[in-house]
């Protein structure tokens, strides 16, 4: 098989600037796969069109959600919530030939290969709560006086599920299980729309938002399964980090007012099984960002990211949905 495995997140196509980038993302080479890990859009007919587009230009698309997707807003002539919005993004999916959490984990063959691609479904469960905050209730308190909140707390409904911690507790052991039973076949490509570890959310702004980014009960995934690299997006910080030795590619594009800040990112589309130091966000061993000035977007910016500033309810001072 000839061809790269690319990704990118977070495309966000609600803004007209991102979906002019959307119409001219176009394959390297023939054989091309391409990773889309989460926050296409809002709306299931613009969720359609992305897919539809990408899906017939490249050699095969994998999907996982974002946060995004699963909003459900009033404009939306589709109202499903939840899992029936979830499902069916999977079978809208599965109509255009693109892979989903749901769907056999395929084996990419090609350049770097073989890897097996595993787009995954997972949540959040606010277990990356706050440091003072011993629980999930104290900690979005601290965030609510902080003046951040997610947008998911108005219109991601976790139906038939009591909670969103309760729907991730319950994805995260499904996919626990799909993870065990490839175990010893070849290494694994995650792909999630948020990162498997807290570590990568050490550098927002608004520390109160990592509650919104992930679940502890991943932490040891990396680790625990044979991982090619794990792929993520939703901070809207692009860059590599290394954690216990294995590599995590932030790919998002993320909002216009971000991009124009420092310029499109070099390459949008990740070569995820070829590390090529990009000199922005390169992180450490360690894990943690470089101290020298490339470890921000721009020499002597902090990192800002999307998932970090006006996250906040509807209607909130420099509020709009994350």
């Amino acid at each position: 098989m000839s061809g790269r495995l690319l990704a990118v997140s977070d495309l966000h196509i609600s803004y007209d600037d991102n979906r002019r980038i959307v119409e001219e993302l176009r394959p390297r080479s023939e054989g091309d796969w391409l990773l889309v890990a989460g926050d296409i859009g809002e709306k299931v007919e613009g969720i359609e069109w992305t897919l539809r587009l990408l899906a017939s230009r490249f050699e095969k698309v994998v999907w996982a959600p974002g946060n995004h997707e699963l909003w459900t807003q009033e404009s939306d002539p589709v109202q499903l919530r939840g899992e029936a919005r979830y499902r069916h993004l999977v079978e809208l999916c599965r109509g255009l030939g693109v892979v989903t959490p749901e769907d056999e984990y395929p084996v990419w063959e090609g350049e770097g290969g073989p890897v097996r691609i595993a787009p995954l479904f997972l949540l959040y469960d606010y277990t990356f709560r706050t440091p003072t905050a011993p629980t999930k209730e104290e900690s979005l308190a601290q965030a609510r006086a902080a003046g951040i909140v997610c947008t998911d707390e108005y219109l991601l409904y976790p139906d038939p599920y009591p909670s969103r911690d309760a729907w991730c507790r319950a994805r995260v052991a499904e996919t626990e299980r799909r993870l065990e039973a490839v175990q010893g076949g070849p290494p694994l490509v995650f792909v999630n729309h948020y990162p498997l570890v807290r570590q990568p959310t050490d550098i927002l702004r608004y520390p109160e938002f990592a509650q919104w980014c992930g679940t502890t009960a991943t932490a040891d995934w990396h680790l625990r399964f044979d991982t090619a690299v794990m792929v993520y997006g939703h901070l809207h910080i692009p860059r590599t980090t290394w954690y216990d030795g294995v590599r995590f590619e932030e790919v998002s594009l993320g909002y216009p007012r971000e991009w124009r800040r420092h310029g499109l990112p070099q390459g949008l589309l990740r070569d995820v099984l070829r590390h090529v130091p990009t000199g922005v966000n390169e992180g450490l061993l360690s894990g943690r960002p470089s101290p020298t000035p490339a470890a921000s977007p721009a020499a002597g910016t902090p990192p800002v990211g999307p998932s970090q500033v006006g996250e906040r309810g509807a209607g909130a001072p420099g509020g709009g949905g994350r």
